[in-house]
């Protein structure tokens, strides 16, 4: 194998099993994908020590994907139930799941994620450290938050969250321009106190090529973090978001240096008429890499609904050029998500990345929908329920309350639009009462 990495791959013309089943699963001509590699334009993560990854791809032109968070915390820490989770959410075809686990020895669930996952896996290294050391954040040492990342990497982890944007200069901009959430990334608000504490620069920052090189090692994809996201919409668009934002363009362009795909992580918070903006500004910035937003949330007056007002986001950015989601569940700033949490998570999310790809054309992706209105045509119930987003929720509402006639639903019953419209065009009178 003359490659080490995918994008190396790409760019020397070799057609690896990863991007000929990509090409294959977006209808692109091998060739064509190859050439937005190149660029950056579309990562292929695929670790090559993830045996059991079937490959997708992330970036312009293809199908927006989406990302469901998952692991353990102090308060929640059964591994079984969150692979029970992972069980579910790969079989709702999530493309991807991160473990977020952030509590003891956290490698016996990402093992077991990595050893079972179709999707690819991501991880934010910089939650493990303290449990991994058993030593306080402050004790850390540069070499130790290295070594964890490559631990990660050579468990098989196929992205990895790394937070370098937020260096000194980002934190003098911070200070400067006062928030009303300060930095709600779990992992830059980690790595900004650390910094604080010990007077130094950020280590991933500092030792960028270092870590570029594990990447490199093992075919990680590096998801360049959003320490500066904004965590409520008053916060969007300010000076830090876009300060960090143009210090992870910088980066990326080193990451290519060394054929390391990168993906840009991006908000957040943020009111619906900035969305579009911040999505080409992030394209502008960062040469094109592909886009990894959450959310963005719309508004915040809506715990235990923010599922729809990130869809609602979502569905926005991926118009305007997002190419990854990640999900957001009711339980979002309230709790760690359940399984039917996780459920209602990913519907929303898969609504809102299809919604984006039928406003940006992507090839095949109103085929479904216009399925989907034949069968209503129809009144083809069956077909209506295979079709649907979700089968097993559909199915329980038609059956929870079913009309007379079954050409209807029991809301119009012989008022029914689509029978009525059947029946008279068919040449056929037509009777209500």
């Amino acid at each position: 194998m003359n490659y080490k990495t995918q994008m190396e791959a790409a760019r020397k013309g070799i057609l690896t099993p990863e991007i000929k089943t990509v090409a294959a699963k977006e209808n692109l001509e091998p060739a064509n994908l190859m050439q937005l590699m190149a660029e950056g334009k579309v990562v292929v993560p695929a670790n090559k020590n993830h045996k059991s990854l079937e490959a997708e791809g992330v970036g312009q032109g293809l199908r927006t994907k989406i990302n469901v968070n998952l692991g353990t915390s102090k308060d929640c820490n059964n591994v079984d139930t969150e692979m029970e989770k992972v069980q579910k959410a790969l079989e709702m075809k999530a493309e991807a799941i991160m473990d977020l686990s952030s509590f003891g020895k956290t490698r016996e669930f990402r093992t077991r994620l990595i050893d079972i996952s179709t999707a690819m896996v991501g991880t934010v290294p910089v939650y493990d450290a303290i449990g991994f050391y058993e030593r306080e954040l402050k004790d850390i040492s540069t070499a130790d938050f290295l070594n964890i990342a490559e631990t990660h990497a050579r468990d098989g982890v196929d992205f990895m969250t790394i937070h370098a944007g937020i260096n000194r200069t980002t934190t003098e901009h911070f200070k400067r321009n006062p928030r009303i959430t300060n930095i709600v990334s779990r992992g830059g608000s980690l790595l900004y106190a650390w910094m604080e504490m010990n007077r130094r620069e950020n280590p991933f920052y500092e030792n960028f090529d270092e870590l570029l090189d594990i990447c490199r090692e093992y075919d990680v994809t590096l998801s360049l973090g959003d320490a500066c996201r904004p965590g409520c919409i008053n916060d969007a668009t300010d000076a830090s978001q876009v300060e960090e934002l143009i210090v992870l363009g910088e980066l990326a362009l080193r990451a290519w240096e060394k054929d390391v795909q990168v993906i840009i992580e991006g908000p957040g918070h943020m009111p619906i008429n900035e969305i579009a903006a911040n999505m080409l500004l992030e394209k502008k910035l960062c040469h094109g890499a592909p886009f990894y937003v959450l959310g963005p949330i719309v508004t915040d007056i809506a715990p235990g609904y923010d599922h729809i007002t990130a869809a609602i986001g979502g569905a926005v950015a991926a118009a305007n050029g997002a190419d990854f989601l990640c999900y957001v569940t009711p339980a979002e700033h309230l709790r760690l998500p359940n399984r039917d949490d996780m459920i209602e998570g990913i519907i929303a999310t898969k609504i809102a990345a299809h919604s984006g790809d039928i406003a940006k054309g992507i090839s095949g992706a109103r085929d479904w929908d216009n399925s989907m209105s034949e069968a209503r045509q129809k009144l083809d119930w069956e077909r209506m329920f295979k079709l649907a987003l979700n089968p097993e929720k559909a199915r329980s509402y038609r059956f929870e309350s079913l009309p007379e006639d079954n050409n209807s639903c029991s809301m119009c019953a012989k008022m029914c639009a689509v029978r009525n419209m059947n029946k008279i065009l068919s040449g056929e009178d037509i009777s209500i009462l």
